[in-house]
């Protein structure tokens, strides 16, 4: 509890570690904020059908809170007037800030008289789609810093965030999103790429770095390389020269 994941993504895909957690959490019986940016509520319902978890029923009993990034857009920029009571999530498309984003997650994880969940959880795929949608570095900065004292910090619960990076980038904003947040992070997990190209056995890497240093000063963080293959229901995971293609 209280800690805060990155996961990255280097040339490859790694909306496949967004779908485990939110059905590990699910599953675990936690509280989850997942505020999608990237893909449409019933895309996510279908992977999570094969992993054995309903959305929909988690939503209808409150333990899970959705925010349709695509379809707030679309509210926003082309619908009707919204209630001054009720702003949208994602009313920062025209005033360029995220407090209203961040008073949704707040309200969505605030802890209820009747709550029995675990623990709160905040899910965001992806942070790097705010950038895209113009706003400043800076201010996406502010808003994880917020949800961090927010959920790691007062309610003791978790976040998880993806980003999308590329160190041979020029894309400046993008790159100190993700290096900041590297030094905030208890845990990264990064999916990337083979350098080598496209292999039918082995789909990527994943490093999984370990902060040491965040509670010790002098220890170093701890990194441990992976390969994985990505099947219809399940990720493989092995050691590097151990997959079907070489043995």
């Amino acid at each position: 509890q209280g800690k805060f994941t990155l996961l990255r993504d280097s040339r490859t895909d790694g909306s496949f570690l967004v779908h485990h957690f939110l059905s590990f959490y699910l599953r675990a019986g936690c509280k989850v904020c997942f505020v999608a940016l990237l893909q449409s509520f019933s895309h996510y319902s279908i992977v999570a059908q094969k992993l054995g978890v309903s959305l929909a029923a988690a939503k209808e009993r409150g333990q899970l809170v959705f925010l349709e990034g695509l379809k707030c857009c679309l509210d926003v920029l082309f619908g009707e007037e919204e209630q001054p009571e009720q702003p949208s999530p994602l009313q920062f498309l025209s005033s360029c800030e995220l407090r209203a984003l961040f008073d949704f997650v707040r309200l969505s994880l605030a802890p209820g008289e009747r709550d029995s969940w675990r623990g709160p959880v905040l899910l965001v795929d992806d942070l790097s789609v705010l950038l895209s949608l113009g706003v400043a570095p800076v201010a996406v900065l502010d808003f994880m810093h917020y949800c961090r004292m927010s959920v790691c910090c007062q309610l003791q619960g978790n976040v998880v965030v993806l980003v999308h990076s590329n160190e041979d980038s020029e894309d400046e904003e993008n790159n100190l999103v993700v290096n900041s947040l590297c030094h905030h992070s208890d845990l990264i997990l990064w999916a990337e790429g083979l350098a080598t190209g496209f292999c039918k056995d082995v789909h990527g890497q994943i490093k999984i770095i370990k902060r040491l240093s965040l509670q010790l000063a002098e220890e170093q963080d701890l990194v441990q390389t992976y390969h994985y293959k990505i099947q219809d229901r399940n990720v493989t995971f092995f050691a590097p020269g151990l997959s079907a293609a070489v043995l």
